[in-house]
């Protein structure tokens, strides 16, 4: 008897407990505004009072953000939600409006280029250059017509350093990202670094990416420590491969094409200068040559 009488004396102070803490929750302004929202009886809210008050908290938080990189949930982009289900509350997880902002980024893969370029928009483009007009005008063009105007290349953009060439790019397949079409943007001498390091690993996958993607951006072309094998058995099947099947691609570069050819002649010889007209014939297939001679904005930034 004393046993059951001990029993039911534990039950009813853990009852009074669930009730203080949920009587003490009601004080909060938000899980009171939460609570309400979900309109189910006191007995059966206080049996989650814990849940609840991380819900409310998130709630708070997400009233105060502003942005993902100031997110204080536990699931960063993401808040819970509460909701009667019958006889008990169903907790689920929604992505916020910053994540579903932020999400068309996801389709632009990065290697080895500035984090700052993931940001790029066509907003955000300096428009105080007379010599940028004819490229951001191609720009556009390239977007309102993408799979409508299959006369449309890719662009060759070279010019002098700094003067914002991978961002006009990048910002162009932000936008295309938006409609789910894929892109990576590889800086070329990562792009033979990174093969020649992943032949043990994922060569193929890292190679098929690089060949299949929706486009292609091969950032400062020219900048790499040259081979012949980096330009003869990574290079030029990237470019075969995306010319035989009409896969938009994009270059930025320092040089000139004259200059790019004579930076993939690695001797005087006639095969070599064979093997770097090759390279050039299909760059010239592939995509517009496009002059930029600009300010330099990144030393204008620092200053």
């Amino acid at each position: 008897m004393d046993k059951i009488n001990k029993l039911f004396s534990l039950d009813a102070s853990m009852k009074a407990d669930i009730n203080s803490n949920y009587m003490k929750a009601c004080e909060d302004v938000a899980f009171k505004k939460l609570i309400a929202a979900i309109d189910a009886p006191d007995e059966l809210l206080m049996r989650y009072t814990s849940t609840l008050m991380d819900v409310a908290t998130e709630m708070n938080n997400c009233i105060n953000c502003s942005g993902l990189d100031k997110c204080l949930n536990r699931v960063k982009g993401s808040f819970m939600r509460a909701e009667k289900n019958d006889n008990s509350i169903k907790f689920s997880y929604e992505t916020c409006h910053y994540t579903d902002k932020e999400m068309y980024k996801s389709n632009v893969l990065l290697f080895d280029i500035p984090k700052a370029i993931r940001d790029a928009s066509i907003k955000s483009i300096y428009t105080d250059d007379k010599n940028r007009i004819e490229i951001i005008k191609y720009i556009k063009n390239y977007i309102a017509g993408y799979d409508k105007d299959e006369s449309m290349k890719a662009i060759y953009l070279h010019g002098s350093f700094g003067s914002g060439k991978t961002y006009l790019v990048a910002a162009l397949f932000n936008e295309l990202a938006k409609r789910n079409i894929k892109s990576i943007i590889i800086h070329t001498p990562e792009l033979l670094r990174s093969i020649k390091d992943s032949f043990d690993t994922d060569y193929s996958d890292r190679f098929y990416a690089l060949k299949t993607v929706d486009l292609l951006l091969l950032d400062d072309i020219g900048a790499e420590y040259l081979t012949g094998w980096g330009r003869d058995e990574v290079i030029e099947p990237i470019l075969q491969y995306r010319m035989d099947e009409g896969l938009p691609t994009f270059f930025t570069s320092n040089f000139t094409l004259e200059d790019l050819e004579k930076h993939f002649t690695l001797n005087s010889s006639g095969v070599e200068k064979v093997n770097a007209k090759r390279i050039i014939e299909r760059i010239k297939q592939l995509a517009k040559p496009v002059e930029l001679v600009s300010k330099n904005r990144r030393e204008a930034e620092k200053n």
